[in-house]
């Protein structure tokens, strides 16, 4: 119904926004074939943006990504649970995306990235579209993720967001809905992770509003606050303190 693309000469809007990982598991990465998908692979490379969830095979699809961030691993997994027919999926020695309707294969790579990593973020494109609240499967499958060893797990796919959940002390982001997209967007967010040395990672909401094409933070104090108390209304038993930061609530 939907298909994108843009001139790889685009990428510079990646490298300037500073960008320096993108998940390729979604439900439009092969809405021009294989040969585009490579060619997206291709370019990314090129830019020096590194990419999961999708690739030239299966075992690149899978493939764990890692950085080393101020003496600890980060790792990163995609895979997409929406797409529009089963034969994108990646294969032995086939192009295409990192499935897990059936999250039997996930799991197992992330059970491996926790051997090697001291924080592992899983990408996941899954949910219904507009819809605010998660599908069962999504608590069901983000609780699997952590029980696997996931230290985080981001969603995408809805277009809106969605709530945050913390289960066995890990948080699920259901959606972080469109940040950049061809509408306008009332509500988006960025997401920070702060990973300390010692403790547990802090997450903090970074409040964006778009139209236009041209995506803002929200400044104004009081639209701020209007957004914590929405996302806490989304979510599951967290709060959101005045400088964004989420806690379990009590």
């Amino acid at each position: 119904q939907f298909t994108f693309r843009l001139p790889p000469s685009r990428v510079h809007l990646l490298q300037e926004m500073g960008i320096d990982m993108v998940t390729l598991a979604n439900n439009h990465s092969l809405d021009f074939g294989t040969d585009a998908l490579l060619d997206t692979c291709r370019t990314l490379d090129e830019a020096g943006i590194r990419y999961v969830g999708a690739g030239e095979n299966m075992a690149r699809a899978r493939q764990l990504e890692t950085v080393e961030v101020k003496g600890k691993t980060i790792g990163f997994l995609g895979s997409s649970r929406v797409i529009p027919v089963y034969d994108w999926t990646a294969g032995e020695q086939k192009p295409g995306v990192a499935i897990t309707y059936d999250p039997g294969m996930l799991l197992k790579d992330i059970a491996a990235a926790k051997q090697v990593c001291d924080y592992v973020v899983v990408y996941v494109h899954w949910g219904k579209e507009k819809a605010v609240t998660p599908e069962e499967y999504q608590q069901t499958m983000g609780r699997q993720y952590i029980d696997a060893g996931a230290d985080l797990v981001i969603g995408s796919h809805p277009h809106v967001l969605q709530g945050i959940e913390y289960y066995k002390g890990k948080p699920i982001v259901y959606s972080l809905g469109n940040f950049v997209f061809g509408s306008s967007i009332p509500k988006t967010m960025l997401l920070q992770v702060e990973v300390p040395r010692e403790g547990e990672p802090v997450l903090v909401l970074l409040p964006g509003t778009s139209s236009g094409g041209y995506t803002r933070m929200v400044a104004d104090e009081t639209e701020k606050e209007a957004f914590y108390r929405y996302m806490e209304g989304l979510s599951f038993g967290i709060t959101v303190d005045e400088a964004g930061r989420i806690r379990q609530a009590d």
